[in-house]
């Protein structure tokens, strides 16, 4: 039985999908001639050994001009492979925190960092690094309102660094798509055409692209009907065994049996732990 929330699905290997489309991109862009053999890869969105934890320690955050801080004293920590919802009050700071994570904006005092462990003891194995904004991806609320391009290529590759080769780009796409269940999608049709649930799928496979230390969603079901949130919630679950997800929602009840770490953002930027309710 297939424990994947697209059972229709093989996410070992990929021989579905219509990477033909990328010979039509001229060459100036893409040099080296594209490959039929990566529409065999096996390879998955895989993450470096060993234990570590994306650390906030002692964040705070005001506004350039202004004197009162949005943010106070944030301190927590996210495993990797794991699942973290913040919830709160509009305006209490939540999406401020995740403009500070992606790096859209820079924290007042405090530091963002990647901390790895040993497995045997829990030590860590060197100091922590900074965690590079090159290294997060983040999902805006209503993503799909962002979508510029004509095509699902087009839009995936938007902004992508010229000298990008087609196999690197085809085996990227291949990973990212394969991993938020897109499956035999045409890489020509437009991304507006899509349904709600699969414009999110194309959102998280964007941002999968270069397979982050850290995913953040900003409300990843708002605006969608029952089935797509279901399917989003389905997708989510099999992605944190992939990459740490750090999700801000009111969707309490949706997400109380996917969440394996919880914080109350209160008004006035200040975080604490706290389970989610209970949901029969």
């Amino acid at each position: 039985m297939s424990l994947s929330p697209f059972p229709h699905i093989d996410f070992r290997t990929l021989r579905n999908y219509d990477f033909q489309c990328l010979n039509k991109i001229p060459n100036s862009r893409f040099d080296v001639k594209f490959s039929n053999k990566f529409r065999q890869t096996t390879r998955t969105i895989t993450k470096a050994q060993g234990s570590s934890c994306i650390e906030v320690r002692g964040v705070e955050y005001r506004a350039p001009g202004t004197h009162h801080n949005l943010l106070q004293n944030i301190n927590f920590s996210i495993p990797e492979r794991s699942l973290g919802l913040i919830f709160g009050k509009s305006g209490s700071g939540k999406t401020t925190l995740l403009q500070l994570l992606s790096g859209l904006s820079k924290p007042t005092s405090g530091t963002i960092c990647i901390q790895r462990y040993r497995s045997n003891d829990g030590s860590p194995i060197e100091p922590p690094e900074s965690l590079s904004p090159n290294r997060v991806g983040i999902v805006f609320q209503f993503p799909e309102r962002y979508f510029v391009a004509d095509t699902i290529l087009e839009e995936v590759t938007f902004g992508w660094p010229a000298n990008t080769s087609r196999e690197q780009l085809a085996l990227k796409l291949q990973n990212a798509f394969n991993s938020v269940g897109l499956h035999n999608i045409s890489m020509e049709e437009s991304p507006h055409n899509l349904s709600g649930g699969y414009k999110r799928r194309l959102a998280l496979a964007i941002q999968l692209v270069e397979t982050p230390d850290l995913l953040l969603l900003d409300e990843p079901l708002a605006g969608l009907d029952w089935k797509a949130r279901a399917d989003v919630v389905r997708l989510l679950k099999h992605l944190k065994k992939e990459v740490t997800l750090l999700v801000v929602s009111h969707d309490l009840k949706e997400f109380s049996g996917l969440v394996d770490h919880s914080w109350k953002m209160e008004m006035g930027g200040n975080l604490r732990e706290e389970p989610l309710p209970f949901y029969k």
